[in-house]
């Protein structure tokens, strides 16, 4: 059980660092189309970008529940 868990951790804590990577890199894309991605302004989040931030948000879950379930079963 205490492999398992360690093993979902790593894995589940790897793939949140690349997809965080991937959503820094796509933020300077914004300038490509024109649109002005420091200045003021409503940036909505489309396609791939918002796969991403979703993603980000389920692995973080996942990974914080994880972190918890490790203590409780085996700290």
């Amino acid at each position: 059980m205490e492999l398992a868990l360690n093993l979902a951790m790593i894995v589940t804590s790897f793939t949140l660092m690349v997809v965080i990577l991937l959503q820094s890199r796509g933020a300077g894309l914004g300038g490509l189309t024109g649109g002005e991605y420091g200045g003021a302004g409503y940036h909505v989040r489309r396609g791939v970008e918002r796969l991403l931030f979703q993603v980000t948000i389920v692995l973080s879950v996942v990974f914080f529940a994880l972190a918890i379930l490790n203590v409780v079963l085996i700290g």
